[in-house]
């Protein structure tokens, strides 16, 4: 495993070091490593949203009203 030193003011220092207190992380190098997973994930979801809105944009308009878009979205869930 490669190893990476930061700099973190005392107040931030303070706060890694109280979330190994509880034992859900074994140490601050396991807490760091979580919060670097849950972003990673959470810029993959983003990501994923943002090509839908653009694939949606790229498929263009519907004539359909709010109520027929609707109901078109209920038929497909119950098929």
């Amino acid at each position: 495993m490669a190893t990476m030193n930061i700099s973190l003011p005392q107040q931030m220092k303070d706060w890694v070091e109280s979330q190994t207190a509880d034992g859900k992380y074994a140490n601050s190098s396991d807490y760091v490593r979580d919060l670097i997973r849950r972003d990673a994930e959470k810029r993959a979801k983003i990501t994923a949203m943002e090509e839908r809105v653009d694939e949606a944009y790229a498929s263009g308009f519907s004539g359909k009203s709010i109520k027929e878009v609707m109901a078109d979205s209920w038929k497909a869930a119950q098929s």
